[in-house]
């Protein structure tokens, strides 16, 4: 016997295989997580407090770890006050109402020849001085302000929150470690999404335009939690296996209330 008809000997027993145990119109499918994530730090700094464990249910926008941040927070408590400060603002203020008092004074002055035009120019000079002073003090103001949203969100890159609805599946790092930056590094918490539900099916070729998206399917879970489900189909491949004669088609699976759980196998029919 030659090798290709070998091969296509042991496909067609384990085609035949798997047909009796899934039975007529089933097919093997797993169900997973909608989304897996790997939680980590945009910046460098050592972990304070984890808020989360393994296994704990999370909603988007919850707090699950907050890095050290006594620095950022002084910086911030400095620049917002400097944004408040009324003291330099209040003393261009007034030198410059009184160069602009004091200008008028020597205008008169002048018109009536009791000073010299010298004195009127150094007046207003000396106004203009003054003009540019108070203006310094507002963009002094104005950079605190810019400098204080700036520090707000260095500082909020210091609180790790969760991007979605989901449960905790692992902890990998906690107080008192370097949370550190990039791909390559350690992750400090690793999340799930489970509704709702992926479900993925190979289906074969002989199948492929009988299955469209959107379309109505009926999941069977194994054990332990062994019981049927409607989903809905989300993608169906656009590209064909041809070593396998295969296409892959994913499932949406509501999981409102967490009661499927995600990794285990199933059976998927289809109308």
């Amino acid at each position: 016997m030659t090798r290709q008809a070998t091969l296509l000997f042991l496909l067609l027993v384990v085609t035949a295989r798997c047909a009796q145990a899934a039975g007529a119109g089933e097919h093997q499918c797993l169900i997973e997580p909608f989304r897996k994530i790997e939680i980590r730090s945009t910046v460098e700094a050592l972990i304070d407090t984890v808020k989360v464990e393994r296994g704990s249910v999370v909603r988007k926008g919850q707090v699950l770890v907050q890095l050290e941040s006594d620095v950022e927070k002084a910086a911030l408590a400095t620049a917002q006050y400097r944004a408040v400060m009324q003291g330099q603002m209040r003393s261009s203020e007034a030198r410059l109402d009184y160069s602009r008092d004091k200008l008028r004074r020597r205008e008169e002055l002048s018109r009536q020849n009791f000073v010299s035009s010298q004195e009127r120019d150094d007046a207003f000079a000396e106004m203009r001085v003054a003009e540019a002073e108070l203006l310094a003090a507002r963009d002094d103001r104005q950079l605190s302000t810019l400098e204080t949203r700036r520090l707000q969100e260095l500082l909020r890159l210091r609180t790790l929150t969760s991007p979605f609805d989901g449960v905790v599946t692992e902890v990998l790092q906690h107080p008192g470690e370097l949370a550190q930056t990039g791909e390559g590094s350690r992750p400090i918490l690793k999340l799930a999404q489970i509704h709702p539900l992926r479900v993925e099916v190979v289906l074969p070729v002989g199948l492929y335009g009988r299955i469209a998206e959107n379309s109505a399917a009926e999941v069977e879970t194994e054990v332990p939690a062994k019981a049927r489900y409607k989903a809905k189909v989300q993608i169906v491949d656009k590209v064909v296996d041809s070593a396998s004669g295969t296409f892959g088609v994913r499932l949406e699976l509501p999981n409102p209330g967490g009661k499927i759980p995600a990794g285990v196998k199933c059976l998927v029919r289809f109308p």
